[in-house]
């Protein structure tokens, strides 16, 4: 459960590769998740299916809700992105608890294992339940009562490209039952992670949620909400404080939003669209600094504008677009929460469970 890649361990050979592969590989895997990235860029994805936003780590729900390139010892992280998986989370199990708005309650596990000396393979359960709701008809009248709910299946594979490279892959089977309405959609997270141990560096890519839907709701067909991300990471001398800068949505620059203002007498504007260059900006941005004095403890801190301005139209606190999150790691068991706070209404809490089942065992 190391927060760092074992790739510099002293006395221990490095990784090699010979350079034409290296150089062809990175070229290859590169080329593939910008390309897809453009070709998403065509199809404008639906809201549908965006539970998939949703982080299982308390850590990266801490750190603004999006992370892919905090290396982080914490196998509920790597649903961020799949080059995160690595052989330093043998035999992990991690587990994870959500309460969300509206009486949502959110869970999940996953568990991986290494494969061989560069290679690593996990499997995840994310379920995702919106409590009940009341079923009307098309003219009102009331039929009972239901309740909605997603499902994640996914399986994960990573493997190291060079001793600073690492590409990896998740495919995710989605379950949606809401009603007498159920659907079926695979979805594929394609992701590389250039790690520097030395500067504490992390560099990433991801082409999140490729895919579409195999069964249907109904007749309408629902996109999922395909994204291309990138990541940045990194502390600077001595500070026990890693920086990250997250840029997501990138499938699309015009992301207008809804502002209302309200008056000395409480009275409230109309609706009035936002959508200037500086706003389309800082709504792909996720800001985070994440305090680290050992592998032990760290708490963090982020900044999502695009919660923040979402929250524009509603009654938001001072906290909306802020968020925050602690770990510790006592033994062979990681524990974490995160708090974030998107309007006065909505209060929610993230809680991680990660433990090393061989150094439980023995």
């Amino acid at each position: 459960m190391c927060a760092r890649r074992p790739f510099f361990i002293k006395n221990k050979p490095a990784y090699r590769i010979p350079k034409m592969n290296i150089i062809l590989r990175s070229i290859l895997l590169i080329s593939l998740l910008i390309t897809t990235g453009h070709t998403a860029m065509a199809e404008y994805s639906s809201p549908a299916y965006n539970f998939l936003n949703v982080p299982a780590s308390a850590r990266v729900y801490g750190l603004g809700g999006v992370n892919i390139s905090n290396i982080d010892g914490d196998i509920n992280s790597i649903d961020q992105n799949p080059a995160l998986l690595g052989p330093e989370f043998e035999m992990q199990l991690g587990i994870n608890y959500m309460r969300y708005i509206g009486g949502s309650n959110f869970a999940g596990a996953r568990f991986g294992n290494r494969a061989g000396e560069h290679g690593a393979w996990a499997v995840g359960l994310q379920y995702y339940g919106y409590g009940e709701m009341t079923e009307t008809d098309i003219t009102g009248s009331v039929l009972g009562s239901f309740s909605p709910k997603d499902m994640s299946f996914s399986g994960t594979y990573s493997h190291d490209i060079t001793d600073r490279l690492r590409g990896g892959a998740t495919l995710k089977m989605l379950y949606s039952s809401y009603a007498e309405y159920t659907a079926f959609a695979i979805a594929t997270d394609l992701g590389i992670n250039y790690y520097d141990a030395e500067r504490d560096l992390s560099l990433s890519v991801v082409v999140a949620n490729l895919g579409g839907q195999v069964k249907r709701f109904d007749q309408s067909y629902d996109r999922l909400p395909v994204d291309l991300r990138l990541g940045w990471t990194k502390s600077f001398g001595s500070l026990p404080i890693r920086f990250s800068v997250t840029a997501w949505n990138l499938t699309r620059w015009n992301m207008p939003y809804y502002k209302v203002t309200s008056g000395a007498d409480g009275d409230q504007s109309a609706p009035e669209v936002k959508s200037s260059f500086g706003s389309n900006l800082f709504r792909h941005l996720i800001f985070a600094a994440d305090f680290v004095p050992s592998e032990k403890f760290h708490i963090g801190i982020g900044y999502n504008y695009k919660t923040r301005t979402d929250m524009s139209t509603y009654s938001r606190s001072f906290l909306s677009g802020f968020s925050i999150g602690a770990g510790l790691k006592v033994k062979s068991f990681g524990i974490g929460v995160a708090f974030a706070q998107p309007h006065n209404g909505a209060t929610t809490l993230l809680f991680n469970l990660s433990a090393n089942i061989t150094e439980l065992l023995y």
